[in-house]
């Protein structure tokens, strides 16, 4: 059993005040220890910080600006240092055991960087029901090397090996591919493994930021050349997605043939469509 103290977890909020109710009560009905947690808020404007005021979490910290995820994960990471940090999203509803199932997979494969499966989408299920079932049967499944930003358990050596999340708040969600680029030019290992679910809602706060900014959804938040901060060659960048195209095809393929169903979900019109 993963001792709590062995653990920190933290997220960023900005508005988005309803979806980080559902968090927090999704973890307290599961049994997360919220002495653990250190929750980051970004200058929220909706009834968000009254709402953290009185929440009896490990560490409240409260930004005076939307400084950025990447600034936020850090403070959190920072605030309460632990042999593991869990990075997440709070548009997510948890289950029980979720901390203990991801990172006693992680110590079992034997990586540095562990990330939950998901089912993305509309919360028109038994949530908990089904994360019973499908992380018993897809307990030994993994993915090797494509973990994720929803949610993602940091071995302490990852930070002493490649430093912290990139403290650029104009990059607006590209810290995450930054610090995976970081990753794995290191070799630091990592995998996306079933013996861990979350349900995730989808980029709900960056929505919000694109509806403040008056954009369109399918919009992008950064800035379009922020791929150059990768120091990677055209054909570098193409020749990566196509292996990555590739290798999730692949893993979809498998396990669809051995399950029915796969490590990444999606919710559409009351079905699973698998990824």
């Amino acid at each position: 059993m993963i001792n709590p103290n062995q653990y920190a977890i933290t997220f960023a909020c900005y508005n988005a005040l309803n979806y980080t109710k559902l968090c927090i009560d999704s973890m307290v009905k599961s049994g997360t220890p919220l002495e653990r947690l250190v929750i980051v808020d970004n200058g929220s404007h909706d009834g968000t910080q009254e709402y953290l005021q009185n929440l009896p979490v490990g560490r409240k910290i409260f930004n005076t600006q939307n400084l950025g995820c990447g600034v936020a994960w850090n403070q959190g990471a920072l605030a309460l240092q632990a042999e593991w940090t869990i990075i997440m999203n709070n548009d997510v509803i948890v289950s029980p055991l979720w901390i203990e199932k991801l990172i006693g997979a992680a110590i079992k494969l034997g990586v540095k960087l562990a990330s939950p499966a998901l089912i993305e989408g509309a919360l028109d299920y038994d949530f908990i029901q089904f994360e019973s079932s499908a992380s018993k049967m897809m307990e030994l499944v993994n993915r090797p090397n494509q973990q994720h930003a929803v949610c993602l358990a940091v071995h302490s050596s990852v930070w002493q090996e490649i430093g912290y999340f990139a403290a650029v708040p104009k990059l607006l969600g590209f810290e995450d591919t930054l610090f995976f680029n970081e990753a794995k030019k290191s070799k630091i290992s990592g995998a996306l493994v079933g013996a861990s679910w979350l349900h995730h809602f989808g980029s709900i706060t960056q929505s919000l930021i694109k509806v403040e900014r008056g954009l369109s959804k399918k919009a992008g938040l950064g800035d379009r050349y922020n791929f150059k901060l990768l120091q990677q060659s055209w054909f570098e960048r193409k020749f990566n997605k196509f292996l990555n195209k590739r290798q999730t095809r692949l893993d979809r393929e498998r396990e669809l043939a051995q399950f029915g169903m796969t490590l990444h979900g999606v919710r559409e019109e009351g079905k699973f469509v698998w990824l």
